[in-house]
């Protein structure tokens, strides 16, 4: 290998070129050493870590060049560490792709190379090992496809909280009690002078502490002294846990202890031949158990069948291969565990342990049951989940006398082949989940008690029922399951998600049956048999046809009832007389309109808890047949026809805990919920309830939802209760809050409210062509675990980005996300104008982002990015949607739901689950990759590499006119609600707000009791959403903050359409080149308020998003109010702009004046005063361009104006510019009105300059635009107008210039 040189240690050296190689030979490496602080938070380095351009340009001359960082020994402890303020020496050694570990090590002076891999196990590479390959393989496979990218991220000093390396061995805090301190002590027995002092070796290992029994050390035993209390305590321990400890060897001293029985080295790095490797554990004399799984051995230890003592060995993910023959010497091995390796057979010699009663050997590369199991007599499974079986022969099963579960799960099984008419008598248990089967015939099998065949392609299912007690055949394509003869042991029948039109008879004369389930089927009616079982304890009937259920004549024993999403417009009358012990009820999405009475007498026996009655048809008749249920804790009767809720009705309802009211048409709450001292829900948004309730009387509310309605004012006690954790008052526009109100709310966990527009929000940078609506909801969850990113007005107004994050089980993550992840889609978009790679960059970068929390968290994220399609001609904008995990987007479509994303999880997805089986992960039963997570795909749970990934699935999409909406949801919202119904809930809803939380009311109604989140995007593509004065539409009147979006159709002035009821980091509708509103101001604060009423300013022409204007003429001044600094530059720019404006004519074409300019309504003009002979006589282009002015007393704060003469105003309403400009919607959702008086102004003239902070407009043509003169100046300004129209020259007409209107600048509110 080259010779390696190294670097200086002080500042960074640039490398060598590479056509100059003299100093050195070919294939050598430069060690630059650099001290370089780290980030203690996040486990990498700053900003400040990162090498210089000259070491850059080296790299980019050849992709297989690139860099690794070497950290020090005591990194992983300083980061750790709270007070970790200390850098240590951070080595940057620039390699190649072909630069081994060994040539490292030689420059470095170090022995070995160390490894970490997501804050974890440390192993030392071996000296053939290539580092920068490492690092470049682990990128490729994360999802890094670009060679030149890779390069580049490899760079990226953050990589090291995913993959780092060391010179030393570094020493993790987790197990610094775990460290062992030894050295040779005097030691005495006893506290006599009898016992002398002697030198012993003492190592303290974690809490114990251990003696050796001799002075030498070298022979007999070891005593373990526990540490209990800080005392020592004589023990002898037997089990002793090594696991994720980067060990290679046993330490040497655990062989002086010959009592140790079980040895824990899981998760490890064991090395076979070395000093205190796997060969020696033989000298361990007593040891029974032995777990090695997850150290990467590669090969079977053979050594290990000389401890004749094992009775248990686990050997699994060691990507072994085949077993030796000499397994059959553990004679006592009674547990043996194999899985998640690659054997194919397995040893006849196998057969001799005939105390084997455990035998794994799940996710191995099994095509066949091997012919062992004959001979293991001593086993009852046959556990061979993740195989490779494509065949089941049931003639070998039966063979397996002693042989009584059976696991084929997630193999390739398609058929199931019965060799002989014999019935097989001992088999009870098989699972067939995650196969390919069509048919499924196990008549044969008269003592099966369990059968599992869900997810398969089962079109019919034949069973023995002679001892059948579960049967689970749920989402397959069933349209008949055959039971001979009638299962009297049937205890539970799982028939969900198939193509059933009727409930099987055998069904129905099964006397023990005691739960049914054959919901999401065909079915159109229910039979009296099933309804009126006397053992039937639920009854799931949820997502088929029913029109009725039959009129029940005797008491039944149901205890849940769930009949939702049918046509039922009527329960049977007898239902709750019957049903006694009926306590749930969910009949939600019918067409009920009453409900059947709880009892006959006055005395109700009615035991009912929880009832859903959403999305029904339900009135105000309903409410007292409420009252004969006095058990009620959770009532849902949202979207329904309500109108009032009678005070006495609901003053009955005692027991009350959670009470939906939502999508009603409620006017207020009666004031006897004070009486529902146990109320800790309320949720009654989409109403039009104008009083707040009286609900903060309650000593237990915790939660209270009364979004979008007509509250106008609260009335709150001295005290709040203590419980109240979360108020949402979003989307109430007449809801005015003091500073008191607010301060009273501040303990409030959670407490939404309208972010009111300020001053400085300009409301032409809101988009007319999307508007969002978000709503987050915990459920039964004690934290909310789902995040939202909305942003309306992406990269300068351009676009639009919205994403949706969950993470299941934490919080931490989607807020990282939520608060980084457009950041970095914003560096991604300016690198790239490809969608699939800036998109894939983005989810991969903030994977890398999240550092030391993405370590072993995870999260699922869904990312939406709408902008200008400048590939399609016939589309005005892409919507771009990536994801990963179960966080999903459709997008409605004239009506129709178009999907847009991926489901990465192991049921939905087989091409996955495929591919993490190759990967030899482990899947539990419960369908999770190593008992962690469903999904394959997301950001974080890098400690789960290669089995989950972070590399999304990408989809870009074309608008059209056609797109309606689009909604996000996480996994919860669709597991409950259909792509369809979902669109057609909220297609007519006007506010997004509201369809967002019509939609978390309708999951939650429907079962769902985790965290669901969801958000509703309006969009209106098409050119009549264009606001570009290009096409045509008038300039904004007087700004209106209450309302930033028009929508398809309008809602109800009350209620703001952009308010999503949170306040987003992103959510704000400033843009980067906004005029801050902190600059100092020539105008006192009269004019300013006039100036927000009525302020508009001359500005460019201004473009929408279908039609931007071109970047090197753009520039888009967005004050904050109406009144200007005086830091203004003679061109129009502020001081700090570098380049003109277009359209600013720097020869003297602008008018100055010293004071603020505002915008007036223009009624009542027409019979205002006009004083002509003030005003020049304008030449016929001014003439052409409407140039010709009048002056009329406004009033005592602006007075005077400038006005168009008449005959300038019908040339305006001829011109074909300026005919279309009546009535059309602007961008901030204002509508210019079809008067007579919107007038034009045009600045053609301009007063001399003076040194002082004026506010200098460009010539532009310019609808509803006004001067305000002040009285004082009146006379100043028409003087300088004058004289500057006599001494100007009358420039020469142009037919280009008579047709060609200016570029103007947006300046206005």
């Amino acid at each position: 290998m080259g010779e390696v040189e190294p670097g200086p240690a002080g500042p960074l050296e640039p490398p060598e070129p590479p056509e100059a190689p003299a100093s050195r030979r070919p294939g050598g490496i430069r060690v630059l050493k650099r001290n370089m602080k780290r980030n203690g938070s996040r486990n990498c380095l700053n900003r400040r870590s990162r090498f210089g351009s000259r070491e850059r340009d080296w790299l980019r001359e050849d992709v297989r060049r690139g860099c690794v960082y070497l950290c020090g020994a005591d990194s992983a402890t300083a980061t750790a560490s709270a007070s970790a303020s200390a850098s240590s020496d951070l080595h940057l050694v620039l390699c190649t792709v072909e630069t081994p570990a060994s040539e490292i090590c030689a420059g470095e002076g170090r022995e070995s190379l160390y490894l970490q891999l997501h804050g974890d196990l440390v192993r030392r590479l071996e000296p053939t090992e290539r580092p920068l390959q490492i690092v470049y393989d682990y990128l490729s496979r994360l999802g890094f496809d670009d060679p030149v990218r890779i390069q580049e991220e490899a760079t990226d000093p953050d990589l090291g909280c995913m993959l780092r390396f060391y010179g030393e061995k570094p020493c993790q805090m987790d197990h610094l009690d775990r460290i062992l301190l030894s050295g040779i002590y005097n030691v005495r027995k006893g506290k006599t002078q009898l016992h002398k002092w002697a030198e012993r070796l003492v190592v303290l290992c974690g809490t114990c502490l251990i003696v050796s029994s001799v002075k030498d050390c070298q022979t007999g035993k070891m005593h373990i002294l526990p540490l209990v209390g800080g005392k020592v305590v004589s023990q002898r321990i037997s089990t002793v846990d090594l696991s994720c400890y980067s060990l290679e060897e046993v330490p040497e001293h655990l062989f002086y202890s010959q009592d140790i029985t079980y040895l824990n080295l899981r998760h490890n790095f064991m090395q076979l031949e070395r000093p205190g490797g796997l060969d020696t554990l033989y000298r361990f004399s007593q040891l029974k158990g032995l777990n090695l799984s997850h150290n990467k051995l590669g090969l079977f230890p053979v050594l290990l069948c000389e401890i004749s003592t094992l009775t248990e060995l686990n050997l699994s993910c060691n990507g072994i291969h085949d077993l030796p023959s000499q397994i059959g010497s553990l004679l006592n091995l009674q547990t043996l565990c194999l899985d998640g390796n690659f054997l194919t057979t397995l040893p006849e010699e196998l057969g001799n342990l005939q105390q084997l009663s455990s035998l794994g050997i799940s996710f191995n590369n099994f095509s066949q049951i091997p012919e062992v199991y004959e001979k293991l007599s001593m086993l009852d499974k046959v556990v061979m989940a993740g195989n490779r079986l494509e065949v089941l022969k049931l003639g070998v099963l039966s063979r397996m006398s002693h042989i009584r579960h059976v696991d084929f799960r997630m193999n390739h099984l398609k058929t199931v082949v019965t060799e002989n008419l014999e019935g097989n008598k001992y088999i009870t248990h098989m699972d067939l989940r995650d196969n390919q089967l069509s048919d499924l015939d196990l008549s044969s099998l008269c003592s099966l008690e369990q059968l599992h065949c869900e997810r398969n392609q089962l079109r019919e299912l034949t069973l023995s029922g002679f001892s059948l007690r579960t049967l689970y055949a749920s989402s397959n394509r069933l349209t008949a399951v055959n039971v001979y003869p009638v299962p009297s042991q049937l205890t539970s029948l799982e028939l969900s998600r198939n193509l059933l039109e009727c409930v099987p008879d055998w069904a129905c004369e099964a006397k023990k049956m005691e739960i049914l389930d054959v919901s999401y089927n065909l079915l159109t009616e229910v039979p009296l048999r099933i309804l009126s079982s006397l053992s039937l304890r639920k009854l799931m009937v949820g997502h088929n046809q029913v029109q009725s259920l039959p009129v029940l004549a005797e008491h039944i024993p149901l205890e849940a009832l769930d009949i939702q999403h049918n046509l039922l417009t009527r329960l049977p009358d007898t239902l709750f007389s019957k049903a006694l012990n009926l306590r749930y009820l969910n009949a939600s999405a019918n067409s009920l309109e009453s409900l059947p009475s709880a009892g006959t007498g006055e005395e109700s026996l009615s035991a009912l808890q929880l009832l859903y009655l959403t999305n029904n048809l339900l009135t105000d008749q309903c409410v007292p047949v409420l009252v004969g249920h006095p058990h009620l804790r959770i009532l849902h009767l949202a979207n329904n026809q309500l109108q009032t809720f009678p005070a006495s009705k609901l003053n009955k309802l005692e027991q009350l805990e959670e009470l939906n009211l939502s999508g009603n048409k409620l006017k207020t709450i009666p004031t006897t919920i004070a009486n529902c001292k146990r109320l800790h829900t309320l949720v009654a948004h989409s109403n039009n309830i104008s009083i707040f309730p009286e609900i903060l009387q309650l000593p237990q509310i915790q939660f209270v939802d009364l979004s979008c309605n007509d509250l106008t004012e609260i009335l709150i006690p001295e005290a709040l209760p203590a419980t109240l954790q979360d108020l949402d008052l979003t989307g109430n526009t007449n809801l005015v809050l003091e500073h008191k109100t607010l301060d009273t709310f501040s303990h409030i966990t959670t407490l939404k409210i309208d972010q009111k527009p300020l001053p400085t929000t300009d409301a032409t940078l809101t988009s007319t062509f999307w508007s969002h609506g978000l709503a987050e909801m915990a459920g039964q969850r004690n934290k909310l675990c789902v995040s939202a990113l909305a942003v309306d007005n992406f990269a300068e107004g351009v676009g639009a980005v919205y994403g949706m994050f969950d993470g299941d089980r934490n919080e931490e993550l989607p807020r990282l996300l939520q608060c980084t992840m457009a950041d970095v889609l914003l560096e991604e978009v300016q690198q790239s104008t490809n969608d699939t790679v800036f998109m894939a960059n983005t989810f991969l970068v903030s994977h890398r982002k999240l550092g030391m929390a993405g370590q072993k968290l995870g999260s699922s994220a869904l990312l939406c990015y709408i902008r200008p399609d400048t590939a399609d001609p016939t589309s005005s904008f892409s919507l771009t949607v990536a994801n990963v995990g179960t966080c999903q987007a459709v997008l409605c479509r004239s009506g129709k739901p178009v999907p847009l994303s991926k489901v990465f999880s192991l049921e939905q997805d087989p091409e996955e689950a495929q591919r993490v089986k190759d990967q030899k992960a482990i899947i539990t039963e419960d369908n999770k990759v190593n008992g962690v997570t469903c999904c394959t795909r997301m950001l974080g749970c890098t400690y789960l590499y290669p089995w989950i990934l972070p590399k999304p699935h990408i989809s870009a999409t074309p608008l059209t006119i056609q797109d309606e909406l689009l909604i996000l949801g996480n996994k919860a919202l669709w597991e409950h609600l259909s792509y369809t119904e979902a669109v057609d809930a909220v297609r007519h809803v006007q506010d997004p707000l509201a369809a967002a939380k019509k939609l978390c009311t309708l999951a939650q109604s429907y079962g769902c009791q985790d965290n669901v989140g969801a958000m509703v995007v309006y969009l209106n593509i098409g050119e009549e959403g264009c606001t570009c004065e290009m096409n045509g539409l008038t300039l904004p009147g007087p700004v209106g903050f209450a309302s930033t979006t028009v929508l398809k159709d309008p809602p109800k002035p009350t209620t703001p359409s952009s308010s999503s009821g949170i306040a987003s980091e992103f959510g704000s509708e400033m843009s980067t080149s906004e005029v801050s509103s902190e600059v100092g101001s020539t105008a006192s604060d009269e004019h300013n308020t006039v100036g927000l009423d009525a302020g508009l300013l001359p500005r460019p022409e201004r473009r929408c998003s279908l039609h931007p204007t071109p970047t090197s003429a753009l520039f888009q001044r967005q004050p904050s109010c109406a009144t200007f600094s005086s830091n203004q530059s003679d061109n129009g720019l502020d001081s700090d702009d570098d380049q003109p404006v277009e359209g600013v004519i720097t020869n003297g074409s602008k008018v100055e004046v010293e004071v603020d300019i505002h915008c007036c309504r223009g009624r009542d003009l027409e019979n205002s005063p006009t004083l002509r002979e003030n005003s020049p006589t304008p030449c016929p282009e001014e003439h052409a361009r409407g140039s010709f002015f009048g002056i009329r007393r406004q009033n005592s704060v602006n007075s005077g104006i400038l006005v168009p003469g008449s005959k300038d105003r019908m040339e305006l309403q001829k011109s074909p510019s300026t005919s279309c400009l009546y009535g059309k919607k602007l961008s901030n959702g204002s509508i210019v009105p079809l008067e007579d008086s919107l007038n034009l102004i045009e600045v053609a003239t301009e007063a001399p300059k003076k040194k002082t902070g004026y506010f200098a407009a460009p010539t532009q043509l310019e609808p509803e635009d006004q001067f305000v003169v002040p009285r004082d100046l009146e006379e100043e300004v028409k003087e300088q107008m004058k004289q500057h129209q006599e001494s100007r020259p009358e420039p020469e007409p142009h037919e280009e210039d008579r047709t060609e209107l200016p570029e103007e600048f947006d300046t206005a509110l």
